[in-house]
């Protein structure tokens, strides 16, 4: 399993962008990989320690609790980055 995590806040509009960027790029994978992609999204305001570590760079993108990115999601990018983790 493959997890994409998207931190953010609600009526952020990059955070927006960024979660329909991730959806598109896995709607396109061959059916056996975006079935193992599990995408979490979680709010800055529902935790203090995420909001501490990246209130001023969201939209953050983490794969695997790994950090892929922030402020903007490049769907080239993303794509290179799942299929490597699904390697």
């Amino acid at each position: 399993m493959i997890t994409v995590t998207v931190i953010g806040k609600p009526d952020c509009h990059l955070c927006e962008v960024a979660s329909d960027v991730i959806d598109a790029v896995v709607a396109e994978l061959p059916d056996a990989l975006a079935e193992d992609i599990e995408i979490v999204e979680q709010s800055i305001l529902d935790d203090t320690a995420l909001y501490e570590q990246w209130w001023e760079k969201i939209p953050v993108v983490l794969i695997n609790g790994d950090l892929h990115g922030h402020w903007r999601v490049t769907p080239d990018r993303l794509r290179t980055a799942l299929e490597e983790a699904a390697r």
